[in-house]
């Protein structure tokens, strides 16, 4: 199931999404609908980085550990 979303976004932008559409002759929708995807996939990435660093329980390896490690 799908839903409808209105957003206002500047001209530039809608210039922008509308070329590349043309140029891949696919949907503006389907570009759109990809950035989002991988917009809040790197939100989330962030946001797991961000809580593991604020995470006293989780440890800290050097780098030098993690080299040795992973044989590098």
């Amino acid at each position: 199931m799908s839903k409808i979303v209105s957003i206002r976004i500047p001209d530039s932008l809608a210039s922008s999404i509308a070329l590349i559409a043309r140029k891949t002759e696919m949907p503006k929708s389907f570009h759109i609908k990809k950035a989002l995807e991988i917009y809040l996939e790197e939100m989330a990435d962030m946001q797991i980085a961000a809580n593991r660093l604020n995470d006293s329980n989780d440890p800290i390896i050097s780098l030098s550990d993690m080299r040795t490690e992973l044989e590098l």
